[in-house]
Parts: C-alpha cells; structure tokens; sequence
C-alpha cells in the first residue's frame, strides 16, 4: 500500500473537517482556512514526512520547529517509552526515578565542567527556571540587587511572558507587553550586519556591547547574561571570531553568569553535542529541550555547575533555603527515557559526526552557487543548521520582503520540501531561510535540499 492510500477520501474529510472546527493551530491566522485546507501531516520516516493526502515531503525543519534530531519513525524510542510507562510513568520530582538518574548522569558526561540537571517540559519552562535561580541567589547572596538578566538582540528564548521578556525579536513580542522587569536588551553579533562598518575585530567589538549594557546598569544589578550560542531563530547568526572568548571574560570581570541557551543547537545539532563546545567556553547555566529526545517525549533540562547548585544548599532548618520551583511534568519518565534512547542511538550511528560532515556539505553547495544565483546576500551556519539570507541587491543588502522569503518556501513546499524561515519576527529582518534537518541525512538527502532551495529561489526571483 502506497501513502496515499493510508486513508479513505472519507476518512480525510472528517480529519480535516475535524480539525478546521476544534484546534487552534500555532502561529497561525485561521481565516486562511476558509479558503485552503490545514497541511495535515500523517506519518514520518526517517528524513520524509507525508501528508493527510500521500504526498512525500522531505523535511528540512526536523518537525516544523528544529527538534526531531533523529528522525521519524524510531522504534526504540517508542519502545524504550512505553517499557517504563508500564514499570512506572511519573513520580514528582522532589523524589528520584531511575531513568531521571542514569541520562542526567550520561548527559554530564558530554558537558565537563557541569553538575547538575533541573528537569521540565519545554524550552521555555527550562530557561524560566534558569532565570528563577538567577533571581533566588540574588536574594540570598546580594539583598535582591544583583537580578538583572541581559539578553542579545535577535536571540529567541521561548514564548512565556519572561522568556519574551528576554527575546531581542520585536515582533514576537508585539501586544504581549507590559513585560517582567529587570531584563535588558544589547546588540547583535551578526557580521553580515555589522554596526560598525568594515572592521577587522567585529568580534571583540560586538562582545563589548554586554561590557556597556553591564556598565550602563551598573554591575552590581547584573546577576546573568543569557545568549544562544548560535543565534537559531532569528536568522541562523553564527558568532564572529573572537567573540565568545570576549564575552566569557567580560561575565568573569563583573561576576555574572553565563547562560547558555541550546535548546535548539544542543545535542548535535551543530556539529558537536553542544553548541558551545565549539568555542572554548565554560557556562554556569545551560538550557536544553528539543533535541533531548528528539521530541519523541516531553522534556527540558536546565543545567548547572556545581558551584551554582551549591548556592542552594543550607540548613534545612531555613524555611527558603532550597531552590522553590516545581514542573509537575519534569517528574514524568517518558522523558528521561526517551533521552536515554535518543542519546544511544546519538552516539551508536556517529549522528553527531555526520551533523558535522554533512553539514559542511550543504554549505559547500550552497556557497559555490551563492554568487550565480539572485537573491542570496549571506549564506552561514554550523553543522546542520544553516541560513540564508535574501536581499534585493547584494552591494547595498537590502532585505527582501518577508513575502518573498514565503514564497520561496512555499515553492519549495510544491517541489516536496519544508525548510524553516523568519516568520514575523523583526521589523525589517524576516528574511532568512532556515535550514534544521535531520541528522541522520544523506548526501543525496542534501543535494535534494540544495538544489530545490536554490530552484526555488531563483523562480521566486523571477516572479
């Protein structure tokens, strides 16, 4: 039996009817539903996903949202899964479960220098608790002044009313303001955008931006700094060399810690199992989530050094000693479980490595067609996560419309592709394509991406 015909042309009908009445899809405007159907996705298999109606799609956005880092379709998982929902499928998480124990035990042993893993559900829930330690040990160490949280602009960090509080993207924080105090925006690092012109040391200037934020605020309000280590949503922007080795020694200077957002580029997304680890950098706090277990589950992880878990140890006898904090499904197992197998089969078939190498490839096709081909004015990225950037000229780089980044996605859409984009998030800037597929791709999974992508682009230019 072929995909299409999975399903009765009655069975389809009542599923779209069903969902054009009862869901409320994300990031989306429902009157567009009057006039064309919902894309219904069905099934998934490794690199592919397919429709309510057959048609094979290879999916370049790894779930629509960056996280389904091994593919479609993995057996184990699910088994691992649903062996220890029978044996036991939650406990609160003021106590111990046994697969919470081991991955939190085998994740560390990919992070030297951390000690501790904070369980939840979701990317967004992981770095509000990050930001929940930040402010407890303001209170206990510095009388409660010491709470200020820095965050760069274009960096993404959830969708909650604190997260978006620490997002530099304008228009996902449209009409959700007023805002949590206390968290402050500075510069970007793209190159591409430098702010100062034609430089040599764009890095070390771009890192100086957080020296002034910390200045501006003075140093004794700042408690944290949080940065992606690439930033993923808001264009793909790798760090310019010298950056991060700047950063890290100005949150040394003024005793401000480092958190590390990774939500989308740990776990091998980039190349290495942290994003990170590629640039020398010791954190105090990381944030984890899609790619833990590769969506299969629900779960996030917020990690910490040992120095700043120690933060939290006191007497018993005092009342608000211990970190006050509960996410009542960080004490679910499906998601350790689910991590421990995404992480075997990480390691068992060298995925981390083959994020690395195959990614290289996709650049290396990309950047090779990038001068003969209109529209594209930068092209960056690391391991499988990879953007592109369209202008409308390339001497000046003036962005193209976020319609024409649509339409080459949609265009790519007809061809049986589905790569990611900036969707409504800056004023002027939504127009980077975003690359975030599987890690268990192929070189002819990536010469499909490439060459329908750079297809697409150029139809789209030619209207």
């Amino acid at each position: 039996m072929n995909q299409s015909e999975l399903y009765t042309a009655e069975a389809k009908q009542t599923a779209i009817m069903q969902d054009k009445a009862n869901v409320w899809h994300h990031l989306s405007q429902h009157s567009l539903h009057e006039k064309q159907d919902p894309l219904m996705i069905v099934k998934g298999e490794g690199s592919r996903v397919w429709d309510i109606h057959g048609k094979s799609y290879l999916d370049a956005s790894s779930g629509g949202v960056w996280c389904v880092n091994v593919g479609y379709g993995r057996t184990s998982i699910a088994e691992a899964i649903s062996k220890q929902l029978v044996q036991l499928n939650f406990f609160a998480g003021t106590a111990g479960t046994l697969p919470a124990a081991e991955f939190a035990e085998k994740l560390l042993e990919k992070m030297p220098g951390m000690g501790r893993v904070y369980y939840a559900s979701s990317g967004s829930e992981a770095n509000e608790k990050a930001f929940k330690i930040v402010r407890q040990i303001a209170h206990k160490k510095y009388g409660g002044k010491k709470h200020k949280i820095l965050y760069r602009e274009r960096d993404y960090h959830g969708s909650t009313i604190a997260t978006l509080s620490a997002t530099g993207q304008e228009e996902r924080r449209g009409q959700y303001g007023p805002f949590a105090p206390g968290f402050v925006e500075f510069p970007h690092c793209c190159e591409y955008r430098s702010q100062f012109g034609e430089v040599e040391n764009y890095g070390y200037l771009a890192a100086q931006e957080l020296e002034k934020a910390i200045l501006k605020e003075g140093p004794d309000t700042v408690g944290a700094v949080i940065l992606e280590p690439i930033t993923a949503g808001g264009g793909v922007i790798t760090p310019p060399e010298g950056y991060w080795p700047e950063i890290q020694a100005i949150c040394k200077k003024y005793n401000v810690l480092l958190h590390i957002d990774e939500v989308v580029c740990g776990l091998g997304r980039t190349g290495k199992w942290f994003g990170y680890q590629h640039y020398g950098i010791q954190p105090d706090i990381v944030t984890l989530a899609k790619g833990v277990a590769s969506s299969y589950a629900a779960i996030s992880c917020t990690v910490t050094t040992e120095a700043v878990f120690n933060e939290f140890l006191d007497n018993p006898s005092e009342r608000e000693a211990y970190f006050r904090d509960i996410s009542t499904f960080g004490g679910c197992t499906a998601g350790p479980a689910a991590a421990l197998e995404n992480l075997r089969i990480l390691e068992d078939e060298n995925l981390v490595e083959n994020s690395r190498e195959m990614g290289d490839y996709l650049l290396s096709i990309l950047k090779e067609m990038q001068s003969t081909t209109p529209l594209i004015g930068d092209i960056r990225g690391q391991g499988l996560l990879v953007g592109i950037e369209l202008v409308s000229d390339k001497a000046s780089k003036e962005p193209v419309d976020e319609s024409i980044a649509a339409k080459v996605a949609g265009i790519c859409m007809q061809k049986g592709l589905i790569i990611g984009r900036t969707n409504r998030s800056f004023a002027k800037y939504n127009n980077t394509l975003c690359l975030c597929p599987v890690l268990t791709l192929t070189k002819q999974d990536v010469e499909f991406i490439a060459y329908t992508l750079i297809d697409a682009i150029k139809e789209a230019a030619n209207g």
